[in-house]
């Protein structure tokens, strides 16, 4: 696994056990002298219809990996991964929600504080196409104004199988101010641009200074500068998003 992504499950019903605790504690200040350094912290959702590859992009973006049997989320899973926007090292904190009905409510405590969102359909089932207004409501309504929503078709490999035109989805994204592509979870084509897409215009809406960074509800952190000696003060956890570990 790459030094600098992890996935892991966040369950709502896991407890962690305190040794488990302190070990993740101990690492962590070992983290803290890494070589290399971020400048910001982006969270990022990924939302959708249960089957239309949420995990399956989150695991290709930070491990470069297809899982060809991924399992449905129950809850959340989180990942994260350290990339470079304009000269900037930012740490996108990436959280995937069920798409299952019964853990709505679960999940859409985690749209709040977040940066970025990404509402993924599945090109080859109109069904979750359909879906997606309900999928908006909810983004719109749970995260800040200033949140970016790129909206993502997956499956892009499955070309015979399209039941969903690029055109229509595309439409759809100008409409109502999404910015989109189609994307494979299998071959990785565009999944990098998807994460990274959404975190230029993150990155854009601070600069020009349309996004408060001291709103708790930006989903943005700087990340506290190193005192002379290179040691670098722990990040917040991102238990304390609401998962009851």
């Amino acid at each position: 696994m790459c030094s600098q992504c992890h996935i892991r499950a966040a369950l709502p019903e896991e407890r962690t056990p305190t040794s488990t605790v302190a070990r993740s504690n101990r690492s962590q200040a070992k983290m803290t002298t890494a070589p290399y350094n971020y400048s910001y912290i982006f969270k990022y959702i990924i939302i959708g219809d249960m089957g239309v590859g949420k995990s399956c992009l989150l695991h290709q973006f930070t491990e470069k990996k297809f899982m060809a049997d991924c399992p449905h989320t129950i809850g959340v899973e989180f990942g994260t991964r350290i990339i470079e926007v304009s000269g900037q090292k930012v740490k996108l904190q990436i959280w995937d929600t069920a798409g299952q009905e019964r853990f709505r409510a679960v999940t859409r405590s985690y749209y709040r504080g977040a940066a970025g969102a990404l509402m993924v359909y599945d090109i080859t089932r109109r069904s979750t196409y359909n879906h997606l207004s309900s999928w908006l409501t909810d983004a719109r309504n749970l995260t800040n104004p200033n949140t970016v929503i790129i909206l993502i078709g997956n499956k892009a490999d499955l070309e015979a199988q399209r039941d969903v035109t690029y055109e229509e989805a595309k439409q759809f994204a100008e409409e109502n101010g999404l910015l989109f592509l189609e994307a494979s979870a299998k071959t990785g084509e565009n999944v990098e641009d998807a994460f990274l897409e959404a975190a230029k215009k993150i990155y854009q809406n601070i600069q020009d200074g349309s996004l408060d960074l001291n709103a708790a509800e930006s989903g943005v952190q700087h990340k506290p500068s190193a005192p002379q000696g290179g040691r670098l003060t722990s990040e917040p956890q991102p238990q304390k998003e609401g998962c009851s570990c």
